[in-house]
């Protein structure tokens, strides 16, 4: 039992570690035994969290990377590789969020959630998925939403971009599924971090309480998940525990896909 999804003498290389969802995905990981890449365009916070990794015994390296320019990403994985000598595991996590139907969602709203939301995921693919071809395999997770299963108000290009990274971890997971290559992905609901907060009090700052109260009972369970309980799902999909599954995703949502 205590060999259950454990990670050691891999590395793992997450996109947008440096905060929220990504920051406890570095942690889990890293707790597993996995030597971890993060890669973030915000260094500083990077920075923060592989402190907080090494101080408990952990590995980690930092790479700035801006996951919407396909160059920077090439540069962070040379680095990676140079760094850890190989990489086994990718979490494409990496995303920015859009409120807005299609009539008030402008071209260049349009624009910034495909280049950082679904090109981002392509190019860690691109990048990513040959050398894991030439290492006999790996492992990947793509960060989706249950936007990529139901339709959500007001959520239209995230929507979109979601419904993307969905269709990309299909096709991944047929095109390589006798090479050794996985490809899952996680569609979480509404997940508590400093970037609901924010949110929050930029929008409803005269009714803080009330908004968040009402987004946690949007989820039948009657709260918001945990960026904890995201990490450990993708730490079981990267896992050799789930060397069965592959092409599938994963709702995280507190019941609203199927029980809402």
């Amino acid at each position: 039992m205590d060999n259950l999804f454990r990670l050691d003498g891999k590395t793992a290389v997450i996109t947008g570690g440096g905060s929220g969802i990504g920051r406890a995905i570095c942690d889990t990981l890293a707790g597993a035994g996995a030597r971890v890449a993060i890669w973030d365009r915000d260094t500083e916070a990077a920075e923060g969290v592989r402190a907080a990794i090494e101080l408990a015994g952990g590995k980690a390296r930092v790479f700035g990377c801006d996951v919407a320019d396909l160059g920077s990403v090439r540069d962070a994985f040379g680095q990676s590789v140079e760094a850890f000598g190989g990489v086994e595991l990718l979490v494409n996590n990496a995303g920015i969020a859009h409120v807005g139907d299609v009539c008030s969602t402008e071209p260049e709203d349009f624009d910034r959630l495909y280049d950082v939301n679904v090109k981002g995921v392509y190019h860690g693919l691109r990048v990513v998925v040959p050398h894991m071809l030439e290492g006999g395999g790996g492992a990947i997770v793509n960060m989706a939403s249950i936007a990529s299963l139901v339709g959500l108000r007001d959520r239209f290009a995230y929507s979109m971009s979601k419904g993307a990274v969905l269709t990309m971890t299909y096709s991944v997971a047929i095109d390589y599924a006798d090479r050794g290559v996985r490809c899952n992905c996680v569609c979480p609901a509404r997940v508590h971090t400093p970037f609901v907060d924010r949110f929050i009090a930029k929008n409803y700052p005269e009714r803080q309480d009330e908004m968040f109260e009402e987004l946690s009972a949007y989820q039948p369970v009657g709260r918001m998940g945990t960026p904890d309980e995201v990490a450990t799902l993708i730490l079981f999909l990267l896992s050799d525990q789930a060397a069965f599954i592959t092409g599938s995703a994963y709702p995280i949502d507190g019941g609203v896909v199927n029980i809402r």
